[in-house]
Formats: C-alpha cells, structure tokens, sequence
C-alpha cells in the first residue's frame, strides 16, 4: 500500500499546480486583453481571435491526448506538454504581432491540454474509487485559485510591471512544475493492457454513435463552452461597456466570480459524494446548476443594469458544477472507455469556447459595421449566445430515451 502523504506530495500537488496554471492561462487575458487591445491596436474581433487560439489547441488535442496517456501515462505526457506551454508564454512576450501573440496562445494551450485529465488518469491509477469525487473537486479547487490570481492580483501586478514580464514570469514557473511532474510524480507499475490504434478508434466511434454522449454534447458546447468564452474575455469587455465599469473595479468583479466558481469545486469536493451516498443523483446537481446559471446569464444579457454584482458570481458558481458532465458520460461507458469519453466531451467543451470566443467578437464587430451602437452590439450578441444556450437545455430536459 502507497504511502497517502508521500502520495499527497508527490503527485496531487504537482499535478494540481498544473492545473491552476491551466485555469490562470486560460483566463489571463480577461484582465491583460483591454492593455494588449490598447498598445497594440487590436479591435474586438482580433482580441477574440487571439485569446481564442488557447482553445482551439486545447480542444484539438483531446482526442489523441485520451490515447496518449493510457500508452505513456500521466507524468510524461503532462510534463512534455507544459513545456509546449513554457515555451508558448516566451513566445507571447517576445511577440509584437497579432500572429506571433496567436502563436504564444495556441502552444500555452496545447501545453495545458493534459493538466485535468493527465490529474484524473492518475488519481484512478494510485487512489481507491472511494477518494475519486474530492480528489476531483481539490483539483479543479486549485485550477478556481489560478482563476482567482489571473483577476484582482493579476490587475494589481499590472500597475508595477508590464504584460510581457508576466508572461515571461509564468513561462519560467510553467518551466519548473514540468520539471517537478517529471521528477517526482510516480509511474504506476505494471499497468493494464494498453489497447492498439484500431481498437481505441473503434471505441471512439462507439463512443460517438452513442445517444447518451450526443444528449450532454450540446450543453458542452454551448453552456460550459460558452461561459468559458465570456469568462475568459468578454465578461470584462461587457462591464467596461454595458455596465461602466472601470478597470479596477472589474477586476474587483471578476475576482468574485472565480471566487464563487472555487467555492462550487469545493462543494463538489466535500458534498458530491455524501449526496449521491444519501440517493441525490448527480444528474438532478448538474441540472439545478445548469438551469441557475443559465437563468443568471439570462438576467444579465437581458438586464445589464440590474444586480451585475450578483448576478455574475452566480453565473460562475452554477458553471462550476458543469464538471459533473464529465462524470454522468463517463458512467455511461465502459471503464476502458471512460477516459475517452471524459476527452470527447472536453473536446465540445473547448470547441464551443474557440469558436463562441471568436464569434462574439466576430458578431460585435460586424453589428457595428452595419451601424449599432457598441453597447447594444454586445447586448444582442449575449442574447444570441442565451438563444442557442436555451436549445441545448430544451435538449438536455426533454425525456431520455434508452442510453
């Protein structure tokens, strides 16, 4: 039996400083995307296209990455990969192009492609089922405190120093937790039969005929995607224009959202598990989450002026709770399928954030080429975006048939 404190150490905190720089690099340009727009006069729909790229080569890497870590397992794979993303950051603050600075985000994304599913293959490797749920909500707990210091702190840091030092700065400590993964988080011995190329392409197609895995796709795509899209860039965007926000007190705001989202992944952490034990189905959670954070959402876009400091923070802490998607697909499969399919439903996930990140800008930009005011752009934009989130709800709600 594994010794639970050097495991502790050993392997769920390397795995979980990757994750919080995952979750800091994903949201980073919330804060230092209007000072980028600013100095190197980019509109709204470049911004978009900019940030976005993290999502594109993050989403594009799901489906080999499933195959990846069952034939090298977790540590290699994560610790190669974060130095795509160390080497990605340089390229950032070296850049004074938007395709350079495309180039920075596309391999910090490719490069923390692996850091949750690379943390969850090895939780079920060396953790017995019973820990899974808590591991699984201390885990993403740490990608909600990255979340939290890519907001306030990150706009703090700002006043003392410029956007490339802090980009030069999470290159060197990306740098360093993939030399710790490589050096300390353990293999595990004698793993299971590793299945070859033709049948893990055949699991995947069994995996997309599935109608249980087509019933969650669209709330990946348009929910947990969405909100990424918004949170990660045009949250800010749309307290600087619809609410009058000024930079320190949207900061101040997203700084509460992430904070709410962190107390949601402890909930799962802590609660997830007694819940299920006392007969209240993950599914019922996922629900209930899902149709708060889309009624808050719905306030927002509709209401810009009523509640904001509320309302987004329910917005994140709802969206938080979506992970449970993960789990409710994966069950659905067998277990050497459920690795896949947490990465098939990943790869919806980063689809929708891509594409609904450049999009919104796209939509902003080309309402006000036809002559609609900036803010009433983005008003009508959100309520697009609510439309297509409503779809996938009346989706998910409606009677299951036979998975």
């Amino acid at each position: 039996m594994p010794d639970v404190h050097r495991l502790w150490r050993g392997l769920f905190l390397p795995f979980a400083a990757g994750y919080f720089l995952s979750y800091l690099f994903r949201t980073v340009n919330a804060v230092i995307g209007p000072v980028l727009a600013q100095e190197l006069k980019l509109g709204d729909n470049a911004l978009g296209l900019l940030t976005s790229t993290y999502f594109l080569a993050f989403g594009l890497a799901q489906l080999p990455l499933g195959m990846l870590l069952d034939r090298f397992g977790p540590r290699r794979v994560e610790a190669c990969l974060l130095l795509l993303a160390a080497s990605g950051a340089a390229t950032f603050a070296l850049s004074d192009t938007l395709g350079g600075l495309a180039l920075g985000r596309g391999l910090i994304g490719l490069g923390v492609s692996a850091c949750l599913m690379a943390s969850l293959k090895a939780f079920s490797q060396w953790f017995p089922p019973e820990r899974q749920a808590s591991l699984t909500g201390w885990v993403m707990a740490s990608g909600g405190l990255g979340a939290l210091m890519a907001a306030k702190p990150l706009e703090m840091l700002l006043a003392f120093t410029g956007w490339r030092e802090i980009a030069f700065g999470l290159s060197a400590t990306t740098l360093l937790v993939a030399i710790a993964i490589g050096l300390t988080v353990p293999d595990k011995p004698g793993g299971t039969k590793v299945a070859d190329l033709r049948e893990q392409l055949a699991g995947l197609r069994m995996l997309f005929a599935s109608r249980q895995f087509w019933r969650y796709a669209p709330m990946a795509f348009w929910m947990t995607g969405g909100f990424m899209a918004v949170q990660g860039l045009w949250a800010s965007r749309w307290m600087t224009v619809l609410e009058g926000l000024d930079p320190a007190s949207i900061a101040t705001r997203l700084t509460w959202i992430s904070a709410a989202m962190l107390t949601g992944f402890l909930f799962l952490g802590f609660f997830a598990t007694r819940l299920v034990r006392r007969g209240v189905k993950l599914e019922k959670i996922y629900r209930g989450a899902m149709l708060t954070a889309f009624a808050s959402f719905g306030l927002i876009a509709i209401r810009p002026d009523f509640a904001g400091a509320w309302l987004w923070p329910l917005f994140g802490a709802g969206y938080s709770l979506s992970n449970i998607a993960y789990s409710l697909v994966a069950q659905s499969f067998p277990l050497a399928l459920s690795g896949r399919a947490s990465t098939s439903l990943n790869l919806l996930v980063f689809a929708g954030a891509f594409s609904l990140q450049w999009g919104i800008g796209g939509l902003v930009d080309a309402l006000q080429a036809h002559g609609w005011r900036n803010d009433a752009a983005f008003q009508a934009t959100f309520i697009a975006l609510l439309c297509c989130q409503l779809g996938a709800l009346v989706w998910l709600l409606r009677p299951a048939g036979r998975p």
